[in-house]
């Protein structure tokens, strides 16, 4: 997975005081859990843009001034309920030997033949929540939906899990096409029921 490193320092004061100056200085602060004891220390809210502002999912390295560095991932994060300006951030420390849950992408590729077709494509899932050690998290969660006709679907156990787990139950249904009233039957289904169809032509030629 791609990483994004945040040039930080650590916070020597803690309190309502000092976070209002450090926000009006242009500072974000942020905590680091999952280590011996919390990081508290700030950057500038500039260096968020990349990581909050997009959809992709990114590992962070932090880099503060006194040389520490840590692994990690985003947490949480609020914003300002009328400026949206970054308030806070939570960040959660990534060892190498510890699993880790994460929100990943979904991106689905190729086009559909149901689509083709006049079926309508439902993205019932932009994102999946996996469990994984830091080196096998995906940037993303690729699906190559070309052969998927009217009707079909990709669930949660049709995709490969070796190397991460997928924290949803098997059925849970990520895409599907699905019938519309501009939807066309493909020559295979065509061919596969030209035989059952020829009645019903005849009676409605009568």
């Amino acid at each position: 997975m791609k990483s994004i490193t945040i040039n930080g320092s650590q916070r020597e004061i803690v309190g309502k005081k000092a976070t209002k100056a450090l926000r009006n200085a242009g500072q974000v602060p942020c905590v680091l859990y999952g280590g011996d004891k919390p990081v508290h220390f700030h950057a500038p809210e500039l260096a968020f843009s990349k990581l909050v502002y997009t959809p992709n999912a990114h590992t962070v390295v932090i880099e503060l001034a006194n040389g520490t560095t840590f692994n990690a991932v985003l947490q949480d994060i609020q914003f300002h309920p009328v400026t949206d300006r970054i308030l806070h951030i939570d960040f959660y420390q990534l060892f190498d030997d510890k699993e880790i849950a994460l929100n990943i992408p979904v991106e689905l590729t190729g086009n559909s033949k149901g689509v083709k077709n006049g079926g309508v494509l439902r993205k019932n899932n932009r994102k999946l929540r996996v469990k994984a050690l830091p080196a096998n998290l995906p940037d993303l969660i690729e699906i190559d939906i070309t052969n998927l006709k009217i009707g079909d679907k990709v669930s949660v156990a049709d995709l490969d899990q070796s190397k991460y787990t997928l924290l949803h139950s098997e059925n849970t249904v990520i895409c599907q096409i699905k019938t519309s009233r501009t939807a066309v039957v493909d020559d295979e289904d065509e061919e596969e029921g030209a035989e059952g169809d020829a009645p019903a032509a005849e009676g409605t030629q009568e």
